[in-house]
């Protein structure tokens, strides 16, 4: 069975971009989901999920360097995985990070090289959704 999968535009331009920016080398970065209902001006059910932001892939990296533990990225808060495949196989491999959701770029890195596959390699339907998430702050 198919399922829709839903991205904010704006993200999914910032994937395709991380990906021809790391070109030749792949990079994997860790994404998680906003309920529609907190984004701006979108037509889906308030509770469908929507991924809308990523975890940059080398934060927290010299403490997973030395204690191989990765701080860069809230543990359980990622339901996706985006990973580019600069070899241009849109499809996801064995080598890949897998999560619920894996979105795969390839060459020329647009948004007509980017899909989205379950964990068992199955394509599933990518929706662009033109909304904004809420702005977020950090307290000090």
């Amino acid at each position: 069975m198919e399922t829709v999968v839903n991205i904010t535009r704006g993200l999914a331009e910032t994937l395709v971009r991380f990906g021809g920016d790391r070109d030749p080398e792949s990079v994997t970065i860790a994404l998680s989901v906003r309920p529609a209902g907190e984004l701006d001006e979108t037509d889906l059910p308030d509770d469908t999920p929507v991924f809308t932001h990523f975890y940059l892939p080398n934060a927290g990296g010299s403490v997973n360097a030395v204690f191989g533990m990765d701080l860069g990225t809230p543990a359980g808060q990622t339901q996706g995985r985006f990973v580019s495949h600069p070899s241009g196989k849109l499809s996801v491999s064995e080598r890949d990070d897998l999560a619920e959701v894996v979105f795969v770029a390839v060459p020329p890195w647009d948004l007509d090289s980017l899909a989205a596959f379950d964990r068992s390699g199955r394509r599933q339907e990518l929706t662009l959704v033109d909304a904004e998430p809420p702005e977020e702050s950090v307290s000090l």
